[in-house]
């Protein structure tokens, strides 16, 4: 375990029926328990090129593209098999996407900043509404599931093809632009590649209706924050809540800070407090599976970047 050792963690090793050693050239598996490091992860398996698995400890894999790159550009027979925590902490990054959607809907941010009663009584429903989700992974699927009792319409837009259970449809990323201009709410849970940066821009923004709202809690890359800023402040856009931004940490005197219709939540749908029972349990699930032989949870397709 890399590049610290927490106990919840250490137990997880165990509870699965694996035993925690020291690196050395014995070593097959390697949990890299740092959100951050690509760089010390990559001496780590250059130095010792006997590891057969990797454990990463976020869903996005966006922070290690280096190492999947050259994992990606070795021999198939001689990859080792890398597992992100993809899935595990899907149903507090939904919860959050959730709050975030009625909280634009709602219009809290500019009435809870105004900080006076409002003289005209503003906001609107999200029953019934069209919904277009961005993903197909384990974050849209939760939402999904938390999102049903308002009876949306939800469209599915995924890199690939094949029906999302609870969607109304699904479509391929080509599509995307049909579905804007009848699209009360975009929700994107989409994983951060090269294919998907500024997915969501100034054209995408410019189809939506102007009551629209946007929800971000994939990654910051995925949409361009100051087209997203102008859309606001025009109004062509109702409003926004991003819970991720690119860079991050954002710049406290970005003027984006100061509209009303955005909310930024600096990256807390999933808090440390939430995720890391969550990661120990995937921990578990996948040093077992490893020990028996079996297909582990969570794996990476080194190629396509997620």
């Amino acid at each position: 375990m890399e590049p610290f050792t927490t106990e919840m963690f250490v137990s997880a090793v165990s509870e699965g029926g694996g035993t925690l050693q020291p690196l050395d050239h014995t070593t097959k598996g390697l949990l890299w328990v740092s959100p951050s490091g690509a760089e010390a992860l990559q001496e780590i398996l250059d130095s010792f090129p006997g590891i057969e698995w990797i454990q990463l400890p976020w869903a996005g894999v966006d922070a290690f593209a280096s190492v999947l790159a050259k994992i990606a550009a070795s021999p198939q027979a001689h990859r080792p098999v890398v597992t992100s925590a993809k899935g595990a902490y899907s149903e507090p990054v939904a919860e959050h996407a959730l709050a975030l959607l009625l909280g634009t809907l709602r219009e809290l941010p500019r009435k809870a900043r105004d900080a006076h009663w409002q003289q005209e009584r503003t906001g609107m429903s999200l029953f019934g509404r069209h919904i277009v989700l961005l993903g197909a992974g384990g974050v849209a699927r939760a939402f999904l599931d938390l999102v049903a009792p308002f009876r949306p319409r939800v469209s599915v837009v995924r890199r690939s093809g094949g029906d999302v259970p609870g969607a109304s449809r699904t479509v391929s990323a080509e599509h995307l632009h049909d579905l804007l201009p009848d699209a009360d709410a975009v929700i994107v849970a989409a994983a951060a590649t090269t294919d998907t940066a500024h997915v969501i821009g100034e054209r995408e923004l410019a189809l939506l209706p102007h009551h629209a709202v946007l929800v971000n809690i994939a990654r910051g890359s995925l949409v361009d924050e100051e087209a997203v800023l102008k859309a606001v402040t025009t109004g062509d856009l109702f409003g926004a809540g991003l819970d991720v931004m690119d860079p991050e940490p954002f710049p406290d005197d970005h003027p984006i800070w100061q509209e009303r219709r955005i909310v930024i939540t600096s990256h807390s749908a999933d808090t440390p407090p939430m995720t890391q029972p969550l990661l120990a349990r995937r921990i578990s699930a996948n040093v077992a599976a490893y020990v028996e032989g079996k297909t582990m949870v969570g794996v990476v397709d080194v190629e396509a970047g997620y």
